[in-house]
This record gives C-alpha cells, sequence and structure tokens, in this order.
C-alpha cells in the first residue's frame, strides 16, 4: 500500500512532471533543428489579457502546492510528526537563513557555468526564466512562483519521499539516487545539462536532509535561485538579455 501510495503522490506531482518533461525533449530533438537554437520557457504568460494572466498565474500556484498538502497528510494519518520528521519549522532561523544562503551559491554558480557549457555543447536548449508580459504583478507572481517550487520540490522529492523510501527500508544509496534521478528528469525539457545539473543538486540535498532532517535550508536555497533567475531575467534590461 505505501509503494502505490508514493507512486499515486508522485504522478499527481512531480512524477507527472518528469513524464511531460521527456515528451517535451523528444519533441524538441525531433523537431528538425539543434537543441541549443530552441527555448524552454518558465513562467509562460497563459492569457493576453493582464488580470486573466494573473489569475491563471495564481491559480497555478496554489494548485501547485495541494500535492504537498496531500503528501504531509499521508504522513500525519500515520502518526509521523511532520514538522519534526520533515524540519518544517521556523524556530531556527540562523540555520536556515545560513545554510540555506550557502547552498544557493555553492550549488547556482556552478548550475549556471553548466548550463551555458552544455548550450555551446548543443546539449540543453536555450532557457527563458520568464515568459510573462511586464505588469505591476510581474515580480511578485515571480517571487512567489519561485517559493512554490522550491516548497514542492523539496517537501515532496526531499522529504516525503525519503521517509517514505527510507519506511519500505531501502538501501540508503538508492534513496538518494531515487531522490537524485527524479528531480533530474523532470527537469528533462531544458536539455541534458539540466538533468545532471539538477541530478547533482538533488544528491546534495537528500545528503543534507539525511544530515540535518531539516528541508527549511533547502526550501531557501531553492527560492534563492529561482527568485535570482525569474525576478533577475524579468529586470534586467533587453540588451543586457542578448549578451547573456
Amino acid at each position: 500500500m505505501l509503494t502505490v501510495e508514493i507512486v499515486i503522490v508522485l504522478l499527481l506531482s512531480l512524477g507527472q512532471s518528469a513524464v511531460y518533461a521527456v515528451v517535451s525533449l523528444v519533441a524538441k530533438l525531433t523537431a528538425g533543428k539543434p537543441l541549443s537554437q530552441q527555448a524552454a520557457v518558465l513562467n509562460a504568460s497563459q492569457s493576453a489579457r493582464p488580470y486573466l494572466d494573473l489569475t491563471y498565474q495564481l491559480l497555478g500556484i496554489f494548485f501547485d502546492l495541494v500535492p504537498v498538502a496531500l503528501a504531509l497528510y499521508l504522513l500525519m494519518r500515520d502518526q509521523i510528526p511532520v514538522r519534526r520528521t520533515l524540519g518544517l519549522t521556523a524556530d531556527r532561523p540562523g540555520f536556515d537563513l545560513g545554510w540555506g544562503t550557502l547552498l544557493a551559491a555553492c550549488i547556482g554558480i556552478p548550475g549556471l557555468l553548466l548550463v551555458y557549457v552544455a548550450q555551446l555543447a548543443g546539449l540543453n536548449a536555450r532557457i527563458v526564466p520568464s515568459g510573462l508580459q511586464s505588469a505591476w504583478w510581474t515580480v511578485p507572481v515571480l517571487i512567489m512562483a519561485a517559493v512554490q517550487n522550491a516548497v514542492l520540490e523539496e517537501v515532496i522529492v526531499v522529504g516525503y519521499l525519503i521517509v517514505r523510501l527510507w519506511s519500505l527500508e531501502v538501501p540508503l544509496g538508492w534513496i538518494v539516487v531515487a531522490s537524485a534521478v527524479l528531480r533530474g528528469s523532470y527537469h528533462l525539457y531544458q536539455g541534458y545539462g539540466a538533468f545532471v545539473g539538477n541530478a547533482v543538486m538533488g544528491v546534495v540535498f537528500a545528503l543534507f536532509f539525511l544530515r540535518f532532517k531539516r528541508v527549511m535550508p533547502l526550501i531557501v536555497a531553492h527560492s534563492i535561485l529561482d527568485i535570482a533567475a525569474f525576478v533577475g531575467y524579468a529586470l534586467l534590461p533587453h540588451s543586457w538579455l542578448s549578451w547573456v
């Protein structure tokens, strides 16, 4: 029953994203032009009408967090204290912010270099972190989207999945591999470089959680990375963007 539960939770969330990412990569590879000349757009606009687009963006953020609520509910149903087991508390802000910032710096800078090299080698699509139209709500929505990504991925791919696999007595090494490969797989729509970079990030984050039993620093780190990418891209002048 626990195995079935894990499959259902993943297929309702990031496992589903992984399937679509594989299909997207296949579509890019068979499009008749090099992967590096194609774009992978994050945070795409959903409507030409600003307030309708805003509504779609907010609904997307809300519904993407529902699988997190489901995962936490299932853990609590089994009498697992999620706040302590997953480290979902705000009682160690210095630890969470300090480690989160350090992890973001250690992963973000090499990650940018990896994406750049992968695109030069034709192994990655051109990543467009924000496809939203310019409006008063653009930056707040991008920040909310970044935090939503962080909460969804770290709670499910690290906290929930590791706790459940540990309950099934899966060997520690395979737990880390499963978490890392899953993280890399739903980034495949960006290309092979994104898969490798995010898989490495998955190994680091899984080992960190196994050591400290806290996902909060991981949420902080992931939020910093995505906010910098999303908001930075939206605010940079177009002349700079063409050079970058």
